[in-house]
């Protein structure tokens, strides 16, 4: 199993380490200190040795920060985790609904005038200090780098990751890693630059045609990169996890310690993503004299539009996740729920998956969230907090899998016995939204922030809304979460010809339910349509095949455009994956996809 159960904190770890790191503050004249979920990467996995904020508060999200004043410390969670937050940690931190109220907002309200807040440059981007710092501007509250607190406390801290890089095969990533670098070293200079400075490990794993583990779930490689406009590369790492790698000619590989050295001796342009770009490595190049540009990291856009060769390897991935989610979804069925918890239900589907023999690694661990559970977004099952399946109930269950042709990412939501009518109304609302971006076209240029508002127009006329996106990118056999496309109200990135997207609407009634309902789909250019404008349109191509569950649809409430959508979309699911099912679950298929 690659899925463990374990409660890797408690909320009773939090009091005694925040004195602690309180104590610290007051040797250091700090009246604050900002802890970011964070490593020097800006990824949204860290290794174990990087879970500051973990360690510090107890609570395991994904995303969030807390700032620590003498007083009082805040929590700040987006709306993911407005439940969670309050389970996994004491009352000694304040939970504050984030973005809805910010940092500058939060500190004006509560820190004395005058206080003096530490953060460490590597953990915070250029862009997150500069909105900061503008919105404390006339407060009194000035912002200092500083050494990191959490570090100076946390004595068993582990080790970083050593595991060695691999390459990743020329078969399955369309271009050659030399191509790449002399392309995109072409497109600095057509910015006028010199040099680029990339931070992101999945940017140069892309770019390098390598992966690693030294994360959870996403196969990178630790490192930073000055890309230069002749494509030269110098590599900043533990050279140790390179050396039985043959990297082409252009690259050279320096310590870790060379990187700020490096940045102050650059000169000429220098292509910089405020984003991404670590403040401590903004500091360092604007020591010495290079001249700034701020953009995209290089290596953004072309990661995200996916090759050919990228696509195919990826729809060969979802057909294989996809009959491994039907063997899971046939189980079920036919199974005695009143035996069965949460963590059966991880255990079953990730043996599915390794049936296949070419699971590499779960892309995230498994959602298995059972009645009030489904309503807590990225909820993980642990021993502690595993409960049985409760009759006349829903189960939420996302999950995917890394395969190396392919990152997979589905969400499906099960009956288990007879649901009530507003459960299925809920349901039928979310699948409506899942439905029309499945089917939607679009001019080209439009964002996701565009079209994020089509999926929740079915929800919106019930009273209802979710607080998360509509849809991630989803990488190629990299991140599961991969920027700059979304669909979401923060989505501004034009979307384009090859990008990989979740579709995932939902509804969440907290303590009691949780619906949502994920397929990942690709931007590819609109057929023409008779008597249209002369207009260049995107529309999607559904890349997930595994049944929706009909028994949760009140299928008169769907329109006969989306009821003829959801047939077609069943009958491609049975003509795809039946070949590869044994014959009574091919059988078992048929009947979940019949025609309504």
């Amino acid at each position: 199993m690659f899925q463990t159960f374990d409660s890797p904190t408690t909320p009773e770890q939090g009091p005694p380490r925040l004195v602690k790191l309180r104590g610290w503050m007051a040797q250091q004249e700090l009246n604050g200190f900002i802890v970011p979920r964070a490593d020097r990467h800006q990824g949204e996995y860290v290794a174990s040795c990087d879970e500051r904020l973990s360690w510090l508060t107890g609570f395991t999200g994904s995303a969030g920060f807390a700032c620590i004043l003498e007083a009082t410390a805040g929590i700040f969670i987006d709306g993911r985790y407005h439940l969670q937050v309050c389970e996994q940690v004491a009352e000694d931190f304040t939970p504050v609904h984030w973005p809805e109220t910010s940092l500058h907002e939060w500190l004006a309200e509560n820190a004395a005038p005058g206080a003096v807040i530490g953060f460490d440059p590597w953990l915070h981007t250029v862009e997150q200090i500069e909105t900061l710092r503008t919105g404390l501007e006339g407060s009194g509250i000035s912002l200092v780098a500083s050494s990191n607190g959490i570090d100076a406390i946390w004595t068993d801290r582990p080790a970083p990751p050593n595991a060695p890089a691999w390459a990743h095969p020329p078969h399955l990533c369309g271009d050659s890693a030399e191509e790449k670098t002399r392309r995109l070293g072409a497109a600095i200079a057509a910015h006028s630059a010199q040099t680029a400075v990339i931070t992101l490990p999945d940017s140069l794993c892309w770019l390098l045609n390598l992966r690693g583990s030294d994360v959870p779930r996403t196969p990178i490689v630790h490192c930073f990169g000055l890309l230069s406009d002749n494509g030269a590369l110098t590599l900043f790492g533990d050279e140790a996890k390179f050396a039985d790698l043959t990297l082409p000619d252009t690259v050279t590989l320096a310590p870790w310690d060379a990187f700020s050295r490096h940045l102050k001796d650059l000169t000429g342009t220098v292509l910089i993503e405020p984003a991404s770009l670590p403040q401590a490595a903004f500091d360092a190049l604007t020591a010495g004299p290079a001249k700034i540009l701020r953009g995209l990291d290089p290596c953004s856009l072309p990661k995200a539009c996916k090759t050919r060769t990228e696509l195919d390897g990826c729809r060969a991935a979802h057909l294989r996740d996809g009959a491994a989610m039907v063997r899971f979804l046939a189980w079920f069925d036919g199974a005695d729920t009143s035996h069965l918890t949460e963590i059966d239900i991880v255990t079953q589907l990730e043996n599915c998956r390794a049936a296949t023999n070419l699971l590499h690694d779960i892309s995230f661990d498994t959602i298995s969230g059972s009645g009030p559970h489904g309503a807590v977004v990225h909820y993980r099952v642990t021993e502690k907090s595993n409960r049985p399946l409760d009759a006349d109930s829903l189960l939420l269950v996302d999950s995917g899998a890394q395969y190396q042709d392919g990152t997979t990412d589905i969400t499906r939501t099960l009956p288990i016995g007879s649901p009530s009518l507003e459960m299925r109304q809920a349901f039928t609302r979310v699948l409506k939204g899942m439905i029309a971006i499945s089917q939607l076209r679009f001019p080209k240029g439009l964002a996701g922030r565009d079209i994020d508002a089509i999926a929740r127009a079915p929800l919106w006329a019930a009273g209802q809304d979710y607080d998360h996106g509509t849809g991630h990118g989803v990488g190629s056999f990299l991140s599961v979460h991969e920027g700059p496309q979304r669909l979401s109200r923060a989505g501004n990135v034009p979307l384009q010809r090859g990008m990989i997207l979740s579709n995932e609407p939902g509804y969440y009634r907290p303590g009691a339910f949780g619906i949502r309902i994920e397929n990942l789909i690709t931007v590819i250019d609109a057929e023409p349509v008779p008597g249209g404008d002369d207009r260049a349109m995107l529309a999607f191509e559904t890349l997930t095949y595994a049944p929706i569950d009909l028994r949760l649809v009140e299928i008169s409430e769907l329109t006969d455009r989306e009821k003829k959508w959801l047939n077609a979309y069943h009958q491609e699911v049975y003509a795809k994956l039946a070949p590869l099912l044994a014959p009574e679950t091919a059988q078992w298929l048929a009947e979940a996809t019949r025609s309504i």
